[in-house]
């Protein structure tokens, strides 16, 4: 008998183990980033696609320092959740704050003394419990001083503090807090409280794009979401090994994945390479930042005849057609970036923004390389 409960003993561990396994390799986030004025609809999105979906952007009210979302965006940040929960009922939502609109000043002021963060702390835990949300995401672009930087470390400490009280006084799940960070943990000359994000977050979403554009380096072509750069070492690879070299934790880390490019005019067409002379942005552009959606480089592309190449050196995509030339990430790239997250050891990867996407080509070809096998993935 006591070796039958032995025996059972055995098994049963060993099935729990197994089990605590399988349960571990399904943590990942596989993120995308969502807005009402995105062009597609709410409930087009194909949430199966995805793990953790942001809805952007919630604000900050200056005057009394607390969180709101504007009217016209009300409706459907009310129904987001329950609406890509349809297609998908385990995907998790965050409220997204802020964004590269958003007044910086402004969460510079809040950030500053111990009131004015309680109100936005408070009204932001509010919001998305009463919204329906999973969690909560920063994406305040950027803290713009040495003193901005400290205040955003203590921020994080209440934050955090609130999230964790109001779950145990709620008998709640706590709220997920993440953020969306400068792709290296310095930014503008200035370094992020990399204890505070580190002991804090749930995880980080490195927004490893814009490394160059037209508007910003006109000279010259670039690729603004490079994997890697042997020259320069400005890339997502450098930034990911600069927050582990920090102290972030590689499980804290998701990379972001752009669903969009730049576009340049060439200087000469018939010099259309990587760093090729340019002079700014090209007029296939809808956009006075040169940006152009995966959707539009795709059918730029049909009706230009525009000539395609993946470098697998920095792993990126371009195309040329006359005097554009155009930096973006295709299906090849994001199957790479995926498979390098993957066997980094990083939490995940995320989009901006996936109304970008055509018909979800790069969701798609994101979320199944992540289920195959990384030496399959680079072939």
């Amino acid at each position: 008998m006591a070796n039958s409960i032995k025996l059972f003993s055995i098994i049963f561990s060993f099935f729990f183990l197994q089990q605590l396994v399988i349960s571990n390799g399904q943590n990942v986030i596989k993120g995308g980033y969502w807005f009402r004025d995105s062009g597609l609809a709410l409930n087009n999105i194909d949430s199966t696609l995805f793990t953790h979906l942001f809805c952007a952007f919630a604000d900050l009210n200056p005057q009394s320092n607390q969180l709101i979302i504007k009217p016209e965006d009300q409706e459907s940040f009310r129904q987001f959740t329950s609406t890509v929960q349809r297609k998908n009922p385990s995907v998790k939502t965050l409220l997204s704050i802020a964004g590269g609109g958003a007044d910086t000043t402004a969460y510079g002021v809040m950030a500053r003394t111990p009131n004015s963060r309680k109100s936005f702390i408070d009204s932001s835990i509010r919001l998305a419990r009463q919204l329906g949300f999973h969690g909560l995401d920063l994406d305040w672009e950027y803290p713009a001083s040495a003193t901005d930087m400290t205040n955003f470390g203590i921020l994080l400490n209440e934050w955090r503090t609130a999230i964790n009280t109001e779950a145990r006084n709620s008998g709640k799940a706590a709220l997920l807090l993440t953020a969306a960070v400068s792709s290296s943990p310095r930014v503008n000359g200035l370094t992020y409280p990399v204890q505070s994000v580190a002991r804090n977050f749930d995880w980080i979403n490195l927004m490893a794009y814009d490394f160059y554009g037209p508007n910003w380096s006109p000279s010259q072509t670039n690729s603004h979401a490079q994997l890697f750069d042997p020259v320069n070492h400005v890339s997502g690879s450098d930034g990911i090994t600069a927050w582990i070299q920090a102290g972030v934790p590689t499980r804290k880390l998701v990379l972001g994945i752009p669903f969009y490019g730049y576009a340049w005019q060439l200087v000469n067409a018939n010099i259309n390479g990587l760093r090729a002379p340019a002079s700014g942005k090209s007029s296939v552009s809808p956009n006075n930042d040169g940006s152009m959606t995966y959707s539009q480089i795709r059918n730029y592309i049909v009706q230009s005849r525009a000539t395609t190449v993946y470098d697998a050196t920095i792993v990126g995509d371009y195309c040329y057609s006359g005097n554009t030339w155009i930096s973006y990430d295709d299906t090849q790239t994001v199957r790479n970036k995926v498979t390098y997250v993957k066997g980094r050891g990083l939490l995940g990867y995320f989009a901006w923004h996936i109304a970008a996407d055509q018909n979800s080509v790069l969701a798609r070809t994101a979320s199944q390389t992540w289920g195959v096998s990384s030496q399959a993935a680079m072939k």
